[in-house]
């Protein structure tokens, strides 16, 4: 995993801790169960390594092991270095209030996200009482560059950084809709810088229109952003930036002025 390895050269990086973090990792949608030698595989280790941190993550019971089956999937105390986060996080803490606000306005689902190398990951969520159209469960990722979300944090940052995540991501079409080039790109974040708010509109999910705002702390730097997923059964595009941009607007400034502090 190479958001793992940053620090490998310094002799201060604890190889066997990112190592057991890795096969933590490996760990997916697509792959919820797996035998040691598919494990070791996913993990990016020789199979003896594997049964070294498996076996180790098991006593602390942040894996089980199928003893029958031979099958290692992750336990629930898995859940409890994200839920510290959560519980810690001054961005969760001053935003709650604001977004749960705002998804009483505007009926539909609420977000907040953080930028986390090329991806935004959610870390609350006030979910519609109406149908939903997708799931975007806390602690999903999602890429930075065809997201609203993401579009919003990266307009507040210098061209240079964002032009050069643009960069390195790998802009995969999810949907017809999926902008990939890097031109039409800077273009959106000059017109989320001038407007406000981002837009996206069936990018990653088809129907799935995302309007964000910037989250920004007192010195200007943007700490996350404000996400509505408005399906395109209730609502137009232009229906969702008439309506809901000014809301997520108003929203991220509210959390930004209430005495934020992040990092």
């Amino acid at each position: 995993m190479n958001d793992m390895t940053p620090g490998d050269e310094s002799r201060l990086y604890i190889n066997s801790l990112a190592r057991g973090l890795q096969l933590l990792t490996a760990f997916t949608e697509d792959r919820p169960t797996m035998k040691l030698g598919d494990l070791a595989e996913a993990a990016g280790m020789t199979k003896s390594a594997a049964q070294r941190f498996a076996y180790t993550l098991v006593a602390l019971g942040y894996l089980r092991k199928n003893e029958t089956t031979k099958v290692y999937s992750l336990a629930p105390r898995s859940l409890d270095v994200g839920l510290r986060y959560l519980q810690t996080s001054p961005l969760v803490k001053s935003a709650n209030a604001y977004v749960h606000a705002l998804n009483r306005a505007c009926k539909e689902t609420c977000m907040i996200a953080e930028l986390d190398g090329h991806d935004v990951v959610y870390i609350a969520r006030f979910p519609t009482h109406r149908e939903m159209f997708v799931n975007m469960p806390i602690g999903m990722r999602l890429p930075v560059y065809c997201t609203a979300t993401g579009r919003a944090i990266l307009s507040r940052l210098a061209d240079a950084t964002s032009a050069g995540l643009f960069e390195v991501c790998e802009r995969v079409s999810y949907t017809s809709e999926t902008i990939t080039d890097i031109s039409r790109l800077n273009e959106l974040l000059v017109e989320a810088r001038e407007r406000g708010f981002a837009w996206a509109n069936g990018e990653y999910y088809n129907g799935d229109i995302n309007i964000a705002a910037a989250i920004l702390a007192p010195n200007g730097r943007p700490v996350g952003a404000v996400n509505v997923s408005a399906p395109s059964t209730r609502w137009t595009l232009e229906s969702a930036i008439a309506e809901i941009g000014p809301q997520v607007v108003e929203t991220a400034r509210a959390i930004g002025g209430a005495n934020l502090t992040h990092k």
